[in-house]
């Protein structure tokens, strides 16, 4: 019983996403209530009008106090929670029982972040999102929609799933060697030569990012000198995108667990760029169903269906990601996924022509929001007269800006016009203090400072100037190259991938730790993960077995990190309890670059309506490094967290002296190639 689905300020459904329970239960009381004969409507139509009413009274409690409910309950004890986002709702349901309020929260800023690594700044304007949602295109629109519910079921199937997208971090592969040499491949090799081919054949693009993922784990990532840091929401969610374009099934058959690297390891450790390819048999996998096809819930509506077929692994994916920590959000990128073999992926990022446009735009919406803020709150007198300086100087920048945008497109042609109207109003309205009405003039100059954007990095204009991507050869040639080095490796990797540390390897001892069942280790500061595997399936076995134990330890895990974020929010940065036979901990604290623990301060309490504690669709660790930052200027502040499952009948202070102990452990740099 679960629904998502964003709404305009009109109470247009702009896109929704059901699971199979919740359409069966709508649509038994909507046949309920028709006349007999009469058939029922469309699923869409049904959903507008069940929504409708909630859509309409928190339009109307923005537009009237300013402010409006986030979540309710019924009386069937269904839970509604709501996020509205610049000019659209958005709404999440659940009527099972198995998500609550601050999960509802979370999957509403997950969706969030997938548009806006979708559309860019086009989710900062209602009705520009409104064309991109639901363009008049059937067939488009179908297509994006379920494009769009698929990633909504690949990240619930992730999160379910995989530690690495419970405690929202990234995991990578440890084997230093291979990790190693794989990264210095990416640099001297791929990224070298992709960027040193003809500007013809990248179409002027240049590879700033690229990194090898095995399932959802990375096991080498590379950025270009001339790129910014990518950040780890920003990583989750192209993750997210590859693990939806080439799903990985956990229950697939896999190579042996006694699969060991290669015969040639020694070889490959320390001649690893000149090694040749295997000569055996190449071996394929064919990959069951993705998750979205395991657990089908497309909500139908009056539209055909279609049947989609695999992506084009030539055609890439353009995805808007931030720059410079957040403060230049939403650069548009082209995504290259291409399957190496079944579980196993290489992903190019590389920046596009223009981009120094999306600076521009993102520096004037600034402008305009900050004046409309000022309106807004009404301080007409000296705070317009403060904003009219400072529209002087936006004026110039925005002569400039369209003269380098050269006269021929007509999106800048509208803009040059509407922004001549919009200074000559400006300067009128100023001199008859008709101070609030500036307020819709500068939500309209916002409006086409988007559709510029939208012009130029969204629509496909048609231009005959050539192929706008790295062409197919040349993507083909990467791919080859990335084969051929990991030829030997594959099956190798696969396995790791399942069984990336255990109890009883690196970094720990079984002797060490007695009454250890689980833990989970995150830097917070570069969004990383070290934790045992996890896998609960009916084909693979873990250090825990299979069958309702195992299960039900997860089970424990996963709700574990659930209180935590209920004490964090509160303020706690430790945490103790005993539940049954296990007994959990939770620690987050602070060090500098040397690893000196530094003194706690107090953690801020956040209310019920906060965003949700995490790092994909909001970065809350990015937010407390700053306020803990701020008494150590100056300093390289880390923020870690360490979660830890006992055996319930070991004593609480062997316990204790467990976790320093293994935080310490963790942390070496020796042991630690994530450091």
């Amino acid at each position: 019983m679960k629904c998502l689905l964003i709404a305009s300020e009109s109470a247009e459904i702009l896109f929704h996403w059901t699971d199979q329970e919740f359409q069966q239960n709508v649509q038994e009381k909507y046949s309920s209530s028709q006349e007999e004969g009469e058939g029922l409507p469309a699923f869409e139509d049904i959903i507008s009008t069940l929504f409708a009413p909630i859509i309409i009274s928190c339009g109307t409690m923005v537009y009237r106090q300013g402010d409006s409910y986030t979540s309710f309950t019924t009386e069937n004890n269904h839970i509604y929670a709501l996020c509205q986002f610049d000019e659209c709702l958005y709404i999440a349901v659940n009527g099972d029982g198995e998500e609550k309020e601050d999960d509802l929260r979370r999957k509403l800023y997950v969706l969030r972040k997938i548009t806006e690594v979708m559309f860019g700044m086009v989710t900062l304007s209602g009705s520009l999102l409104r064309k991109e949602l639901r363009p008049q295109d059937t067939e488009q629109r179908v297509r994006l929609w379920k494009h769009l519910q698929s990633l909504v079921e690949t990240y619930n199937y992730l999160r379910e799933s995989d530690q690495s997208f419970l405690v929202e971090a990234v995991e990578r592969l440890i084997h230093p060697t291979l990790c190693e040499q794989c990264i210095e491949f990416l640099e001297r090799r791929l990224v070298q030569q992709i960027n040193s081919s003809s500007l013809v054949e990248r179409a002027g693009e240049e590879v700033l990012h690229t990194f090898i993922l095995v399932h959802t784990k990375l096991l080498a990532f590379y950025s270009s000198r001339t790129a910014s840091t990518l950040n780890t929401s920003d990583l989750l969610t192209l993750i997210i995108m590859a693990q939806n374009m080439y799903p990985s099934n956990v229950e697939l058959d896999e190579p042996s667990p006694e699969v060991q690297p290669p015969i040639s390891y020694s070889k490959i450790i320390y001649n690893y760029l000149e090694s040749t390819s295997g000569s055996g048999p190449e071996s394929f996998y064919t990959p069951e169903p993705s998750p979205s096809s395991r657990d089908s819930s497309s909500s139908e509506d009056s539209l055909h269906t279609l049947d989609i077929g695999p992506p084009d692994p030539s055609t890439p994916r353009r995805v808007f990601l931030e720059l410079k920590d957040g403060q230049l959000p939403m650069v548009p990128h082209s995504m290259y996924c291409l399957p190496l073999w079944p579980g196993i992926t290489l992903v190019l990022l590389t920046k596009v022509p223009n981009i120094q446009i999306t600076r521009s735009v993102y520096s004037f919406l600034e402008d305009f929001t900050k004046l409309e803020k000022c309106l807004n709150e009404g301080q007409a007198g000296s705070g317009a007269a403060r904003g009219q300086l400072n529209m002087h100087n936006t004026r110039s920048k925005l002569d400039k800006f369209i003269r380098d945008l050269g006269p021929s497109e007509l999106q800048v042609t509208l803009f040059r016009a509407h922004k001549t109207n919009f200074y000559i109003s400006f300067e009128i309205i100023l001199c008859l203090f008709f101070y609030y009405s500036l307020i819709p003039l500068c939500k309209s100059m916002k409006t086409r400072l988007c559709s510029l954007y939208r012009q130029r990095f969204l629509t496909d204009t048609g231009s005959s100037d050539g192929p706008r991507c790295l062409s197919p050869a040349l993507q083909e040639r990467a791919q080859t190259m990335v084969q051929e080095k990991l030829m030997d490796w594959k099956d190798f990797l696969l396995v790791k991938s399942k069984r990336n540390i255990t109890m009883v390897s690196y970094p720990l001892q079984k002797e060490e730790f007695p009454g250890l069942v689980h833990f989970i280790w995150v830097d917070r500061s570069s969004g990383q993960i070290i934790a045992p595997s996890l896998n609960i399936t009916e084909r693979t076995t873990s250090e825990l077995g299979k069958g309702p134990v195992a299960r039900y330890i997860k089970s424990k895990v996963w709700g574990l990190v659930r209180t935590t974020r209920q004490y964090l929010r509160k303020g706690y940065s430790t945490v103790t309890l005993r539940d049954g036979d296990f007994y959990f901990c939770y620690f987050l604290w602070f060090e500098n670059e040397n690893g000196y623990k530094l003194e706690a301060g107090d953690i801020p309490i956040l209310p019920d309506d906060s965003p949700p504690i995490g790092m994909l669709g909001y970065d809350y660790y990015r937010k407390l490094l700053r306020y803990y930052g701020k008494n150590h200027q100056g300093e390289a502040v880390k923020c870690y967290e360490l979660l830890t499952v006992h055996l319930g009948v070991i004593p609480t202070e062997i316990i204790l002296q467990h976790c320093r102990q293994l935080a310490s452990k963790l942390w070496e740099p020796s042991r630690n190639p994530l450091l």
